[in-house]
């Protein structure tokens, strides 16, 4: 390993260890949380809150999918965590690792694709993506209509179901049974990822990031005293 590599893969290791809006062209307007499309079709109403994450900034420690999981399932899983830390242990910083979390799209493709109706944005809850799990039969659709690897949207067996399947996906903690806050989460409430992250690598928002590929949701997070670790700052 080369004196450059070693440099960048200490960045990230040092602080695991120690501890711890431009809208995509196929959008016109938004008016009062109302996407009206070039084609003059009204869509969905747009969602009042947005995750963003900072991947140079993310140390890996995945705290954020042990704690999505810990207030949506009640139990520590990786596996069943809305957001995704990816790992490359083959790569130097900073494409050894990428966060992916759902974008609550302006326009979804998993509710369009949605046969029966289980995802719908909720007016009671900002107008976020939610899956309602009495209507959802886990047959995947939301899954494979996703543009986005890995898919935001995933099926697992579900207790609370007798075992059977169903979606999963983002809910900004608005629909969380194991919440800790009495305020709970959504728009307008905590959210497990961005409280827990120790480095605050994941931001709320509620402003419609862009569309547009990733730079709308892939920020900037850091600084100035992110410099002195030797990451960049710009």
């Amino acid at each position: 390993m080369d004196g450059k590599k070693g440099k960048d893969f200490s960045r990230r290791n040092f602080l695991k260890m120690s501890g711890k809006v431009v809208i995509g062209t196929s959008v016109a307007t938004v008016l009062p949380n109302l996407i009206w499309l070039d084609e003059g079709l009204a869509a969905i109403p747009a969602s009042e809150g947005y995750l963003l994450v900072d991947v140079k900034k993310c140390q890996g420690c995945m705290s954020c999918m042990l704690a999505c999981s810990l207030v949506h399932e009640g139990v520590e899983s990786p596996s069943l965590a809305r957001i995704q830390v990816i790992q490359n242990a083959f790569q130097s910083f900073p494409d050894d690792l990428t966060v992916e979390q759902c974008r609550q799209c302006v326009t979804p493709a998993c509710v369009e694709a949605c046969p029966t109706g289980a995802l719908q944005a909720d007016p009671k809850r900002g107008n976020v993506r939610i899956v309602n799990k009495q209507k959802c039969i886990g047959c995947g659709a939301c899954m494979e209509a996703c543009p986005f690897t890995p898919s935001r949207a995933y099926t697992a067996p579900d207790n609370a179901f007798d075992g059977q399947p169903k979606s999963r996906k983002c809910d900004l903690c608005a629909t969380a049974p194991y919440h800790w806050d009495p305020a709970g989460g959504g728009p307008k409430g905590k959210q497990a990822c961005v409280e827990v992250c120790p480095v605050s690598a994941i931001k709320f928002v509620k402003e419609i990031p862009e569309q547009e590929g990733t730079k709308g949701y892939k920020v900037n997070l850091r600084d100035q005293n992110w410099r002195r670790l030797g990451y960049p700052v710009d």
